[in-house]
Formats: C-alpha cells, sequence, structure tokens
C-alpha cells in the first residue's frame, strides 16, 4: 500500500514537472509609446496647451498695456489715488494669475486621467492578450529591468503593440 502511494506521487510529480509554462514579455515603455491612442491623446492635450498658452500670453500682454497705462495715469494721480489703483491692479494681476494656474492644474489633472486610463486599458488587454493565446505569464519589460533577459521569440512587443493599434482602429 505504501508503494504504490509512493509510485503514484511519483506519477504525478513528474507529470506536473513535464507540463511547461507558456511566458513571454513585453517592451512596457514602447508598447504604451507607440500605442496610436497614447499619442493621439498627446495630440489632443499638445493642441490644448498651445491654446492655453496662447490666451495666457494674451492676457499677458493686455494686463502688460493696462499696468503701463496706469504708470503714466499715476503720475497725475495723488498718492492716496495711485495707491487705491495700484491695490485695484494688484488684485486683478493676483485673479489673472490664480486662474491661469488653475486652468493649467485642470488641464494637466485631465492629461493624466486619461493616461491613467490608457494604461489600465493596456493592462487588461494584455491580460486578454495572454488568455486568449494560452500565456502562463507575460512579463513586462522596463528600464528598471523586470526582465533582464528574454528570448527573442518570447518577445511579445510587437505583436501586442500590432492588435493594440488594430482594436484602437476599430473604435
Amino acid at each position: 500500500m505504501k508503494n504504490i502511494f509512493l509510485i503514484a506521487l511519483a506519477i504525478v510529480t513528474l507529470v506536473s514537472c513535464n507540463e511547461s509554462l507558456k511566458t513571454g514579455f513585453i517592451d512596457n515603455s514602447e508598447v504604451v509609446n507607440n500605442y496610436q491612442e497614447k499619442i493621439d491623446i498627446e495630440a489632443k492635450f499638445k493642441t490644448k496647451v498651445e491654446a492655453f498658452q496662447k490666451r495666457t500670453d494674451s492676457i499677458g500682454r493686455a494686463f502688460q498695456m493696462e499696468a503701463q497705462a496706469f504708470q503714466a495715469k499715476a503720475e497725475k494721480m495723488s498718492d492716496a489715488d495711485a495707491q487705491k489703483e495700484y491695490q485695484v491692479l494688484g488684485q486683478k494681476q493676483q485673479m489673472l494669475q490664480q486662474g491661469i494656474q488653475a486652468e493649467e492644474q485642470q488641464i494637466q489633472q485631465q492629461s493624466q486621467a486619461e493616461i491613467d486610463s490608457l494604461l489600465n486599458k493596456v493592462k487588461k488587454y494584455v491580460k486578454e492578450y495572454g488568455e486568449k493565446n494560452g500565456y502562463t505569464y507575460i512579463f513586462g519589460s522596463n528600464d528598471a529591468g523586470s526582465v533582464m533577459y528574454g528570448a527573442e521569440a518570447n518577445d511579445l512587443t510587437k505583436n501586442v503593440l500590432e492588435a493594440l493599434n488594430a482594436d484602437y482602429k476599430k473604435d
């Protein structure tokens, strides 16, 4: 009885050792940076930032002109009146700066939210790709060295990137 148990245990051990794990890896930065959706997001926010920059430059020039006009006018005013006008102008400058900072922060938050969503989408896609293609593990390669070496045959970067971009074009 004891011998049968040991033989059965040996057979189970051999069979389980004989199963090979299908593994692959992707270059995280290459997949994310060359994913068309990320390129489109960056282009969209570049346009937003350029428009924001033009608005802030225009606001800055208008305020500068107003400040110069005030300086010319202040020479003809009493010190008390000039001081009041200067305070109003300072408050206006502060409000403009706060508005600009708030808009800049909003653009950054929107950009970060879209990039975070994109990263989650890529992770989900890689998981689905792995499940669909029978992979036990798909590792991520990056500059930090999570995959120090991988056989080129196991590099799924190109396949995953092409599939991601094809899926994105469908939408």
